[in-house]
Protein backbone atom coordinates (compact mmCIF):
# COMPACT_ATOMS: atom_id res chain seq x y z
CA UNK A 1 0.00 0.00 0.00
CA UNK A 2 2.47 2.58 -1.24
CA UNK A 3 1.43 6.20 -0.78
CA UNK A 4 2.84 9.57 0.24
CA UNK A 5 1.76 12.17 2.74
CA UNK A 6 0.00 15.27 1.45
CA UNK A 7 2.00 18.48 1.35
CA UNK A 8 1.24 20.79 4.24
CA UNK A 9 1.59 24.55 4.40
CA UNK A 10 0.92 26.43 7.63
CA UNK A 11 0.17 30.14 7.22
CA UNK A 12 1.32 32.70 9.80
CA UNK A 13 -2.27 32.84 11.01
CA UNK A 14 -2.15 29.11 11.87
CA UNK A 15 -4.45 28.04 9.02
CA UNK A 16 -3.32 24.76 7.49
CA UNK A 17 -3.39 23.93 3.78
CA UNK A 18 -3.12 20.32 2.57
CA UNK A 19 -2.68 19.33 -1.06
CA UNK A 20 -3.26 15.75 -2.18
CA UNK A 21 -2.31 15.14 -5.83
CA UNK A 22 -4.26 12.46 -7.70
CA UNK A 23 -3.21 12.53 -11.34
CA UNK A 24 -5.33 9.53 -12.34
CA UNK A 25 -8.59 11.46 -11.91
CA UNK A 26 -10.22 14.22 -13.91
CA UNK A 27 -11.73 15.78 -10.79
CA UNK A 28 -10.69 18.00 -7.91
CA UNK A 29 -12.29 18.57 -4.49
CA UNK A 30 -11.85 21.58 -2.25
CA UNK A 31 -12.79 20.94 1.39
CA UNK A 32 -12.76 23.57 4.13
CA UNK A 33 -12.98 22.18 7.67
CA UNK A 34 -13.53 24.13 10.88
CA UNK A 35 -13.06 22.53 14.27
CA UNK A 36 -16.43 23.43 15.73
CA UNK A 37 -19.67 21.49 15.99
CA UNK A 38 -22.42 20.67 18.44
CA UNK A 39 -19.95 19.82 21.24
CA UNK A 40 -18.94 23.49 21.23
CA UNK A 41 -22.45 24.82 21.78
CA UNK A 42 -24.44 25.98 24.79
CA UNK A 43 -27.77 24.39 25.64
CA UNK A 44 -29.75 27.47 24.56
CA UNK A 45 -27.95 27.59 21.18
CA UNK A 46 -27.87 23.86 20.46
CA UNK A 47 -28.00 23.46 16.68
CA UNK A 48 -26.29 26.75 15.81
CA UNK A 49 -23.29 25.07 14.12
CA UNK A 50 -25.61 23.14 11.83
CA UNK A 51 -27.85 26.13 11.15
CA UNK A 52 -24.88 28.32 10.30
CA UNK A 53 -23.75 25.72 7.77
CA UNK A 54 -27.12 26.05 6.01
CA UNK A 55 -26.83 29.83 5.84
CA UNK A 56 -23.55 29.77 3.93
CA UNK A 57 -25.57 28.91 0.81
CA UNK A 58 -28.15 31.68 1.18
CA UNK A 59 -26.24 34.51 -0.42
CA UNK A 60 -22.92 36.37 -0.45
CA UNK A 61 -21.95 39.92 -1.38
CA UNK A 62 -20.87 38.62 -4.79
CA UNK A 63 -23.62 36.02 -5.21
CA UNK A 64 -26.59 37.47 -3.29
CA UNK A 65 -29.05 34.59 -3.77
CA UNK A 66 -29.17 30.81 -3.61
CA UNK A 67 -29.70 30.70 -7.38
CA UNK A 68 -26.61 32.81 -8.03
CA UNK A 69 -24.59 30.55 -5.74
CA UNK A 70 -25.73 27.29 -7.31
CA UNK A 71 -26.06 28.16 -11.00
CA UNK A 72 -22.37 28.66 -11.91
CA UNK A 73 -21.49 25.31 -10.31
CA UNK A 74 -24.39 23.54 -12.01
CA UNK A 75 -23.23 25.04 -15.31
CA UNK A 76 -19.94 23.12 -15.11
CA UNK A 77 -21.43 19.90 -13.71
CA UNK A 78 -19.97 20.42 -10.25
CA UNK A 79 -21.41 19.36 -6.92
CA UNK A 80 -21.19 21.05 -3.53
CA UNK A 81 -22.51 20.60 -0.03
CA UNK A 82 -21.69 20.93 3.65
CA UNK A 83 -21.95 18.88 6.83
CA UNK A 84 -21.87 19.31 10.58
CA UNK A 85 -20.93 16.80 13.27
CA UNK A 86 -20.24 16.93 16.98
CA UNK A 87 -16.61 17.89 16.33
CA UNK A 88 -16.44 19.83 13.07
CA UNK A 89 -18.14 21.63 10.21
CA UNK A 90 -17.15 21.13 6.58
CA UNK A 91 -17.81 22.84 3.24
CA UNK A 92 -16.85 21.16 -0.02
CA UNK A 93 -17.08 21.43 -3.77
CA UNK A 94 -16.09 18.93 -6.47
CA UNK A 95 -15.52 19.96 -10.08
CA UNK A 96 -13.59 18.98 -13.19
CA UNK A 97 -9.95 19.84 -12.53
CA UNK A 98 -9.94 22.67 -15.11
CA UNK A 99 -12.55 24.44 -12.97
CA UNK A 100 -10.41 24.57 -9.82
CA UNK A 101 -10.21 28.41 -9.91
CA UNK A 102 -14.02 28.57 -9.90
CA UNK A 103 -14.18 26.09 -7.01
CA UNK A 104 -11.69 28.04 -4.90
CA UNK A 105 -13.49 31.30 -5.61
CA UNK A 106 -16.82 29.71 -4.68
CA UNK A 107 -15.66 28.22 -1.38
CA UNK A 108 -13.75 31.31 -0.27
CA UNK A 109 -16.72 33.51 -1.19
CA UNK A 110 -19.26 31.63 0.92
CA UNK A 111 -16.71 31.31 3.74
CA UNK A 112 -15.86 35.01 3.99
CA UNK A 113 -18.70 36.90 2.36
CA UNK A 114 -21.96 35.22 3.36
CA UNK A 115 -24.52 37.87 4.28
CA UNK A 116 -27.05 35.87 6.35
CA UNK A 117 -30.19 37.76 5.24
CA UNK A 118 -32.73 37.97 8.06
CA UNK A 119 -35.50 36.95 5.67
CA UNK A 120 -33.58 33.80 4.68
CA UNK A 121 -32.85 32.94 8.32
CA UNK A 122 -36.57 33.02 9.08
CA UNK A 123 -37.35 30.76 6.11
CA UNK A 124 -34.50 28.36 6.81
CA UNK A 125 -35.72 27.75 10.35
CA UNK A 126 -38.69 25.98 8.81
CA UNK A 127 -36.41 23.85 6.61
CA UNK A 128 -34.16 22.87 9.53
CA UNK A 129 -37.14 21.95 11.69
CA UNK A 130 -38.35 19.69 8.89
CA UNK A 131 -34.86 18.15 8.81
CA UNK A 132 -35.16 17.47 12.55
CA UNK A 133 -38.58 15.90 11.90
CA UNK A 134 -37.02 13.63 9.26
CA UNK A 135 -34.40 12.42 11.73
CA UNK A 136 -36.99 11.87 14.46
CA UNK A 137 -39.32 9.98 12.11
CA UNK A 138 -36.53 7.77 10.78
CA UNK A 139 -36.09 4.94 13.30
CA UNK A 140 -32.53 4.18 12.17
CA UNK A 141 -31.38 7.78 12.63
CA UNK A 142 -33.38 8.24 15.82
CA UNK A 143 -31.82 5.17 17.43
CA UNK A 144 -28.38 6.64 16.77
CA UNK A 145 -29.43 9.93 18.37
CA UNK A 146 -30.73 8.00 21.40
CA UNK A 147 -27.45 6.07 21.55
CA UNK A 148 -25.47 9.26 22.15
CA UNK A 149 -28.08 10.42 24.62
CA UNK A 150 -27.83 7.28 26.74
CA UNK A 151 -24.02 7.55 26.73
CA UNK A 152 -23.62 11.23 27.49
CA UNK A 153 -26.94 12.55 28.79
CA UNK A 154 -27.54 16.29 29.10
CA UNK A 155 -24.19 17.62 27.93
CA UNK A 156 -23.11 18.72 24.43
CA UNK A 157 -21.92 15.24 23.43
CA UNK A 158 -25.42 13.93 24.13
CA UNK A 159 -27.36 16.62 22.27
CA UNK A 160 -28.73 16.38 18.75
CA UNK A 161 -26.37 17.98 16.21
CA UNK A 162 -29.36 19.65 14.52
CA UNK A 163 -30.65 21.02 17.83
CA UNK A 164 -34.29 21.04 18.89
CA UNK A 165 -37.25 22.88 17.42
CA UNK A 166 -37.18 25.28 20.37
CA UNK A 167 -33.48 26.15 20.10
CA UNK A 168 -33.62 26.54 16.33
CA UNK A 169 -36.57 28.93 16.56
CA UNK A 170 -34.76 31.03 19.18
CA UNK A 171 -31.56 31.59 17.12
CA UNK A 172 -30.95 35.12 15.86
CA UNK A 173 -28.77 36.59 13.15
CA UNK A 174 -26.57 38.16 15.82
CA UNK A 175 -26.17 34.76 17.52
CA UNK A 176 -24.80 33.37 14.26
CA UNK A 177 -22.45 36.27 13.59
CA UNK A 178 -21.08 36.11 17.14
CA UNK A 179 -20.65 32.35 17.01
CA UNK A 180 -18.87 32.52 13.66
CA UNK A 181 -16.53 35.27 14.86
CA UNK A 182 -15.68 33.22 17.94
CA UNK A 183 -15.29 29.79 16.30
CA UNK A 184 -14.28 30.30 12.66
CA UNK A 185 -10.64 31.18 13.30
CA UNK A 186 -7.52 30.35 11.32
CA UNK A 187 -5.88 28.18 13.97
CA UNK A 188 -8.85 25.79 13.84
CA UNK A 189 -9.30 25.74 10.07
CA UNK A 190 -7.92 23.32 7.46
CA UNK A 191 -8.26 23.68 3.69
CA UNK A 192 -7.63 20.42 1.83
CA UNK A 193 -7.50 20.20 -1.97
CA UNK A 194 -7.38 16.73 -3.51
CA UNK A 195 -7.40 15.60 -7.12
CA UNK A 196 -5.68 16.44 -10.39
CA UNK A 197 -3.79 19.53 -9.23
CA UNK A 198 -0.51 21.38 -9.46
CA UNK A 199 0.44 21.43 -5.80
CA UNK A 200 2.59 24.56 -5.74
CA UNK A 201 0.11 26.64 -7.71
CA UNK A 202 -2.81 25.35 -5.63
CA UNK A 203 -1.11 26.19 -2.35
CA UNK A 204 -0.44 29.73 -3.56
CA UNK A 205 -4.05 30.21 -4.64
CA UNK A 206 -5.45 28.92 -1.35
CA UNK A 207 -2.98 30.92 0.73
CA UNK A 208 -3.99 34.10 -1.09
CA UNK A 209 -7.72 33.49 -0.83
CA UNK A 210 -7.69 32.40 2.84
CA UNK A 211 -5.09 34.88 4.15
CA UNK A 212 -7.87 36.94 5.72
CA UNK A 213 -9.18 34.16 7.97
CA UNK A 214 -9.73 35.54 11.47
CA UNK A 215 -6.81 35.43 13.93
CA UNK A 216 -9.28 35.52 16.82
CA UNK A 217 -9.03 33.55 20.04
CA UNK A 218 -10.97 30.33 19.72
CA UNK A 219 -13.45 29.35 22.44
CA UNK A 220 -12.73 25.72 23.21
CA UNK A 221 -15.26 23.30 24.59
CA UNK A 222 -15.45 21.52 27.90
CA UNK A 223 -14.24 17.90 27.90
CA UNK A 224 -16.84 15.16 27.66
CA UNK A 225 -17.79 13.92 31.10
CA UNK A 226 -18.09 10.14 31.31
CA UNK A 227 -19.27 8.34 34.41
CA UNK A 228 -20.96 4.96 34.51
CA UNK A 229 -21.28 2.42 37.32
CA UNK A 230 -23.82 0.02 35.83
CA UNK A 231 -25.47 -0.86 32.51
CA UNK A 232 -27.86 1.83 31.26
CA UNK A 233 -31.02 1.59 29.14
CA UNK A 234 -32.78 4.38 27.25
CA UNK A 235 -36.19 3.46 25.89
CA UNK A 236 -38.37 5.48 23.52
CA UNK A 237 -41.85 4.19 22.77
CA UNK A 238 -42.84 4.02 19.11
CA UNK A 239 -45.76 2.10 17.67
CA UNK A 240 -43.69 0.67 14.82
CA UNK A 241 -43.36 -2.80 13.31
CA UNK A 242 -39.58 -2.96 13.73
CA UNK A 243 -37.69 -2.24 16.94
CA UNK A 244 -34.35 -0.49 16.50
CA UNK A 245 -31.53 -1.62 18.77
CA UNK A 246 -28.30 0.23 19.55
CA UNK A 247 -26.30 -1.91 21.98
CA UNK A 248 -22.66 -1.41 22.85
CA UNK A 249 -20.00 0.04 25.10
CA UNK A 250 -17.97 3.12 25.85
CA UNK A 251 -14.56 2.78 24.19
CA UNK A 252 -11.38 4.66 23.23
CA UNK A 253 -10.74 8.15 21.90
CA UNK A 254 -8.88 9.02 18.72
CA UNK A 255 -5.52 9.37 20.49
CA UNK A 256 -5.63 6.04 22.32
CA UNK A 257 -3.09 3.51 21.00
CA UNK A 258 -5.70 0.72 21.15
CA UNK A 259 -8.07 2.49 18.72
CA UNK A 260 -6.71 0.37 15.86
CA UNK A 261 -7.59 -2.75 17.82
CA UNK A 262 -11.03 -1.27 18.47
CA UNK A 263 -11.59 -0.87 14.74
CA UNK A 264 -10.58 -4.47 14.10
CA UNK A 265 -12.86 -5.65 16.87
CA UNK A 266 -15.81 -3.89 15.21
CA UNK A 267 -14.92 -5.42 11.83
CA UNK A 268 -14.71 -8.96 13.20
CA UNK A 269 -17.97 -8.64 15.09
CA UNK A 270 -20.11 -6.69 12.65
CA UNK A 271 -18.21 -5.03 9.84
CA UNK A 272 -18.54 -7.66 7.09
CA UNK A 273 -21.18 -9.92 5.59
CA UNK A 274 -19.17 -12.82 7.02
CA UNK A 275 -18.79 -11.14 10.42
CA UNK A 276 -19.89 -12.93 13.56
CA UNK A 277 -23.00 -10.89 14.22
CA UNK A 278 -24.16 -11.00 10.59
CA UNK A 279 -23.83 -14.79 10.52
CA UNK A 280 -25.41 -15.38 13.94
CA UNK A 281 -28.20 -12.79 13.98
CA UNK A 282 -29.18 -12.69 10.31
CA UNK A 283 -27.93 -15.82 8.57
CA UNK A 284 -28.52 -18.48 11.24
CA UNK A 285 -31.44 -17.02 13.17
CA UNK A 286 -33.10 -14.70 10.65
CA UNK A 287 -33.74 -12.11 13.36
CA UNK A 288 -32.68 -9.05 11.38
CA UNK A 289 -32.17 -7.77 7.87
CA UNK A 290 -29.99 -4.86 9.01
CA UNK A 291 -27.22 -5.80 11.45
CA UNK A 292 -23.79 -4.24 11.81
CA UNK A 293 -21.32 -2.63 14.16
CA UNK A 294 -20.01 0.92 14.36
CA UNK A 295 -16.73 2.08 15.90
CA UNK A 296 -16.26 5.78 16.55
CA UNK A 297 -13.32 7.61 18.03
CA UNK A 298 -13.52 11.32 18.83
CA UNK A 299 -10.81 13.51 20.41
CA UNK A 300 -12.00 12.82 23.94
CA UNK A 301 -14.51 9.97 23.69
CA UNK A 302 -15.32 6.86 21.73
CA UNK A 303 -17.71 3.94 21.49
CA UNK A 304 -18.59 0.63 19.86
CA UNK A 305 -22.19 -0.31 19.22
CA UNK A 306 -24.24 -2.85 17.31
CA UNK A 307 -27.19 -1.55 15.31
CA UNK A 308 -30.03 -3.85 14.37
CA UNK A 309 -33.67 -3.79 13.35
CA UNK A 310 -35.83 -6.66 14.60
CA UNK A 311 -39.45 -7.61 15.12
CA UNK A 312 -40.35 -6.31 18.61
CA UNK A 313 -41.07 -9.83 19.86
CA UNK A 314 -37.50 -10.79 18.91
CA UNK A 315 -35.81 -7.84 20.60
CA UNK A 316 -34.85 -9.71 23.77
CA UNK A 317 -33.52 -12.67 21.82
CA UNK A 318 -31.44 -10.44 19.55
CA UNK A 319 -29.96 -8.62 22.53
CA UNK A 320 -28.98 -11.93 24.13
CA UNK A 321 -27.28 -13.10 20.94
CA UNK A 322 -25.34 -9.85 20.56
CA UNK A 323 -24.18 -9.98 24.18
CA UNK A 324 -23.21 -13.62 23.72
CA UNK A 325 -20.91 -12.62 20.86
CA UNK A 326 -19.39 -9.84 22.98
CA UNK A 327 -18.70 -12.34 25.74
CA UNK A 328 -17.30 -14.92 23.34
CA UNK A 329 -14.74 -12.62 21.72
CA UNK A 330 -13.55 -11.49 25.16
CA UNK A 331 -13.19 -15.08 26.37
CA UNK A 332 -11.61 -16.89 23.40
CA UNK A 333 -8.78 -15.81 21.08
CA UNK A 334 -9.74 -14.84 17.52
CA UNK A 335 -8.39 -17.45 15.07
CA UNK A 336 -5.49 -16.13 12.97
CA UNK A 337 -7.37 -16.75 9.71
CA UNK A 338 -10.34 -14.67 10.89
CA UNK A 339 -8.07 -11.91 12.16
CA UNK A 340 -6.18 -11.72 8.86
CA UNK A 341 -9.47 -11.64 6.94
CA UNK A 342 -10.58 -8.60 8.95
CA UNK A 343 -7.25 -6.84 8.35
CA UNK A 344 -7.41 -7.43 4.60
CA UNK A 345 -11.05 -6.34 4.56
CA UNK A 346 -10.10 -2.99 6.11
CA UNK A 347 -7.21 -2.62 3.66
CA UNK A 348 -9.45 -3.32 0.67
CA UNK A 349 -12.20 -1.01 1.89
CA UNK A 350 -9.70 1.82 2.34
CA UNK A 351 -8.45 1.37 -1.21
CA UNK A 352 -11.97 1.40 -2.65
CA UNK A 353 -13.30 4.21 -0.47
CA UNK A 354 -10.37 6.52 -1.15
CA UNK A 355 -10.67 6.50 -4.93
CA UNK A 356 -12.86 9.66 -5.18
CA UNK A 357 -11.12 12.99 -4.59
CA UNK A 358 -13.70 14.05 -1.99
CA UNK A 359 -12.91 10.98 0.11
CA UNK A 360 -9.18 11.68 -0.06
CA UNK A 361 -9.77 15.28 1.01
CA UNK A 362 -11.88 14.15 3.97
CA UNK A 363 -9.49 11.33 4.96
CA UNK A 364 -6.52 13.66 5.27
CA UNK A 365 -8.31 16.85 6.23
CA UNK A 366 -10.17 15.44 9.23
CA UNK A 367 -7.01 13.80 10.58
CA UNK A 368 -5.11 17.08 10.31
CA UNK A 369 -7.91 19.07 11.91
CA UNK A 370 -8.55 16.81 14.89
CA UNK A 371 -5.11 15.26 15.46
CA UNK A 372 -2.75 17.83 13.88
CA UNK A 373 -1.02 15.00 12.02
CA UNK A 374 -1.98 12.47 9.37
CA UNK A 375 -1.40 8.81 8.65
CA UNK A 376 -1.42 7.66 5.05
CA UNK A 377 -3.52 4.60 4.20
CA UNK A 378 -0.31 2.56 4.16
CA UNK A 379 0.73 3.80 7.59
CA UNK A 380 -2.75 3.19 8.94
CA UNK A 381 -2.76 -0.34 7.58
CA UNK A 382 0.67 -0.88 9.09
CA UNK A 383 -0.75 -0.16 12.55
CA UNK A 384 -3.63 -2.53 11.89
CA UNK A 385 -1.40 -5.25 10.47
CA UNK A 386 0.65 -5.28 13.68
CA UNK A 387 -2.39 -6.14 15.83
CA UNK A 388 -2.25 -9.66 17.24
CA UNK A 389 -5.02 -11.97 18.42
CA UNK A 390 -3.93 -11.36 21.99
CA UNK A 391 -4.43 -7.62 21.50
CA UNK A 392 -8.00 -8.16 20.30
CA UNK A 393 -8.80 -10.38 23.25
CA UNK A 394 -7.23 -7.94 25.74
CA UNK A 395 -9.20 -4.98 24.36
CA UNK A 396 -12.42 -7.01 24.25
CA UNK A 397 -11.93 -7.96 27.90
CA UNK A 398 -11.41 -4.32 28.81
CA UNK A 399 -14.35 -2.96 26.85
CA UNK A 400 -16.99 -5.66 27.16
CA UNK A 401 -17.75 -5.30 30.85
CA UNK A 402 -21.01 -4.53 32.61
CA UNK A 403 -20.25 -0.95 33.64
CA UNK A 404 -19.57 0.05 30.03
CA UNK A 405 -22.75 -1.49 28.56
CA UNK A 406 -25.48 0.74 27.14
CA UNK A 407 -28.69 0.06 25.25
CA UNK A 408 -30.87 2.49 23.31
CA UNK A 409 -34.11 0.94 22.11
CA UNK A 410 -36.82 2.38 19.90
CA UNK A 411 -40.08 0.45 19.62
CA UNK A 412 -43.42 -0.50 21.18
CA UNK A 413 -41.98 -1.00 24.68
CA UNK A 414 -43.04 0.78 27.86
CA UNK A 415 -41.05 -1.00 30.56
CA UNK A 416 -37.28 -1.00 30.49
CA UNK A 417 -36.85 -3.39 33.42
CA UNK A 418 -37.10 -6.42 31.13
CA UNK A 419 -34.14 -5.07 29.14
CA UNK A 420 -32.12 -3.97 32.15
CA UNK A 421 -32.19 -7.58 33.33
CA UNK A 422 -30.54 -8.69 30.09
CA UNK A 423 -27.53 -6.36 30.30
CA UNK A 424 -24.85 -8.45 31.92
CA UNK A 425 -21.76 -10.18 30.56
Amino acid sequence: MADSKPKKLVLNSGLRILTVPQKETGAVTVLVLVQTGSKYETKSQNGISHFLEHMFFKGTKKRPSTLQIAEPIDAVGGTFNAFTSEELTGYWIKVEYDDLPLALDFVSDIFFNSIFPAKEIAKEKGAVIEEINIYNDNPIRKAEILWREVLYGDQPAGWNVAGSKETVLSLTRQDMLSYMKRQYVASRTVVCVAGNIDEEDTQKRVASLFSKTSHGIFKDRKPVHESQKKPEVLLEWRGIDQARIALGVRAYNIFHPARFVQGLLATILGGMMSSRLFIEVRDKLGLAYDIGMTSEEDPDSGFLFTRAGVTPSNAEKAIRVILREYKKIARFPVPVKELNKAKEHIKGQMALNLEPSEEKASFYGVQELLQKKVLTPGELYGRIKNVRAGDVRRVAQELFVNNRLNLALLGPFKEKKQFEKLLHL
